[in-house]
């Protein structure tokens, strides 16, 4: 399929999708995230896809949402615009999905660096939501995902003041999961993409269900919750050869079935 606004490629069994509006530091415009999700999803769908990425360019992750799309809305037109459900929608993806980062993921771009599963981070990776200088306030999970990600007292630094993080930063604060050369940045999370999408592919969705389900669950009913998903993969083929495989001390060949 032909997009406007992005570049989708697969690399084995990964799936990659990048953003193609250099001019606009890769500003989020609608027309991007409608054509965002709609690779996604047809990766979401395809059996020979088991992990996903979205990058942007070495200078811009994402500089933000596209402030022109916004300047004159009202707060009718804003609840009706659906833009902010793409957001949403990322995280409706059953496949993992990693985001590669370098350069600026400032408001929605770092939004959506989070709404990712995992991130990996070049060495010139900054993060922000410097949203309170237009006037507004992040509404994308800014405020809520960055707080249980780095903690209060810096989450309001960020949304308050328009701190920035660098690359080490979010490290250290559990924002991103590891930091690689510049130069490396797009294929390290390529080959991280991919380890993971040799591993089960039932498992990997459920596994994914469980992690999410802490920040909506309160903890009695996060567990019950985990047992339901980790019972329910003993009726797959994949739990039968996995065991087998490693009492037979040999590698497993996974069927996501």
């Amino acid at each position: 399929m032909d997009y406007e606004y992005i570049i989708t490629s697969t690399d084995g069994r990964v799936g990659i999708v990048q953003f193609n509006r250099p001019k606009a530091l890769n500003a989020l415009n609608r027309g991007l995230m409608s054509e965002l999700m709609d690779a996604l999803d047809a990766f979401d769908a395809d059996d020979d896809i088991g992990c996903m990425v979205i990058t942007g360019s070495e200078k811009a992750f994402a500089a933000g949402a596209d402030i022109k799309e916004m300047v004159n809305a009202t707060p009718a037109a804003m609840l009706d615009n659906p833009f902010i459900d793409y957001w949403d929608r990322l995280r409706r993806i059953g496949k993992p999905v990693v985001a590669a980062v370098s350069g600026f993921a400032l408001g929605g771009g770092c939004e959506l660096a989070m709404a990712c599963d995992m991130i990996i981070a070049s060495e010139t990776a900054r993060f922000g939501q410097p949203e309170i200088n237009l006037g507004i306030i992040p509404g994308a999970g800014g405020t809520q995902r960055m707080t249980l990600a780095v903690g209060k007292v810096l989450a309001m630094d960020m949304v308050l003041n328009g701190r920035f993080l660098t690359a080490e930063e979010a490290l250290q604060h559990g924002l991103i999961n590891r930091i690689v050369p510049t130069e490396l940045y797009l294929e390290e999370a390529v080959k991280f993409a991919a380890e993971i999408a040799a591993r089960a592919p039932v498992a990997l969705r459920l596994g994914k269900e469980a992690v999410n389900a802490v920040y909506e669950m309160p903890l009695q009913a996060g567990l019950a919750h985990e047992r339901r998903l980790f019972y329910m993969l003993f009726s797959t083929e994949d739990q039968k050869e996995g065991m087998d495989a490693f009492i037979n001390k040999r590698q497993p060949e996974w069927k996501g079935q």
